[in-house]
């Protein structure tokens, strides 16, 4: 989480639900907020806490909490386009081309995607000159034809968005920062990668979560996991190099850990007869000589034990 790295106290901070009502935010603007760096969280065994100290100061900002709430409002396509006054059609396309970035998802009941984006951004983006000609008359040749060929940037540009979010999450640990980028590369890309089991392992340790979308193994979690996972060529290289920087970063840093050796079962006395009797390698005088063996039935009745019966 951004923020400070030491473990906060209960009495100086407070929980995510009870700093979103404090604030007068829905949970979803609050982890909105947070995933943007508007709110600065501390570490938690249990997740981000909000330091008391963070909460005055959001409080005393000016136009709180409105101020705070249009920060963080983020609108579908329809709502999208009425901001920056075009049709949905179009705003649509202008998302597809990466001009417009979206900044969440979800799937709704027909499991189709629904993007999210940052109203501020979008007011941002209509007020700019040069985005003018985006917004009105035909669209230039070259963005007609990405569009013919399919070109979709809006998975990829949330990736990236939210890898940010990720990385800033790490507080500067190598090893999380790496870990962070496994998010977004499929596990083969990621054994490629990392070859020792040990460090592939401390990795998924420190594994960030990621957002779930429906039962795991459902259409939904195949889809959203389809989102959440790199497929062009060259932004799967690009995250490989992203991986292997870090991964080097984090071996100068610290080494993964590692199981430790397990004990050897046998005791100090055990190790010392077994030491001794592979030096002594003499084998023990045998005696040769053969005891007279009675033979017949009285032979075998002194065996038992028993003696034989006179006649």
């Amino acid at each position: 989480m951004t923020g400070s790295t030491a473990t906060s106290s209960t009495t100086t901070s407070l929980a995510p639900s009870r700093a979103a009502r404090e604030l007068g935010l829905k949970r979803s603007e609050f982890d909105l907020a947070v995933h943007l760096g508007r709110i600065r969280t501390v570490r938690d065994e249990g997740g981000g806490r909000v330091a008391r100290e963070e909460i005055e100061r959001l409080r005393a900002g000016k136009g709180f909490p409105d101020g705070l709430r249009k920060r963080v409002e983020a609108v579908g396509t329809k709502d999208g386009a009425a901001i920056v006054d075009v049709t949905p059609s179009r705003f649509t396309r202008l998302a597809r081309l990466g001009l417009i970035v979206p900044v969440k998802f979800y799937l709704n009941r027909y499991r189709a995607v629904v993007w999210l984006y940052l109203a501020e951004e979008l007011r941002q983006f209509a007020a700019e000159e040069n985005n003018a000609p985006l917004l009105s008359g035909r669209t230039p040749e070259g963005l007609r034809s990405q569009l013919a060929a399919g070109v979709d940037l809006r998975p990829r540009n949330w990736r990236g968005r939210h890898l940010g979010f990720l990385l800033r999450q790490a507080d500067g640990d190598p090893w999380a920062r790496a870990a962070a980028v496994t998010c977004l590369l499929d596990p083969v890309q990621v054994t490629e990668i990392v070859k020792d089991p040990c460090e592939r392992a401390y990795l998924s340790r420190l594994r960030p979560r990621v957002p779930t979308h429906g039962a795991p193994g459902s259409p939904s979690a195949a889809l959203a996991h389809d989102i959440m996972t790199a497929r062009d060529p060259d932004e799967i290289g690009w995250l490989r190099a992203d991986l292997a920087r870090a991964l080097d970063e984090a071996r100068h840093h610290r080494p993964a850990p590692r199981p430790a050796a397990k004990p050897d079962a046998a005791g100090p006395q055990a190790k010392r007869h077994a030491a001794g009797a592979a030096q002594d390698t003499t084998e023990p005088e045998q005696d040769t000589a053969v005891p007279d063996r009675p033979r017949g039935l009285r032979g075998w009745l002194r065996r038992r034990g028993t003696r034989p019966t006179a006649p």
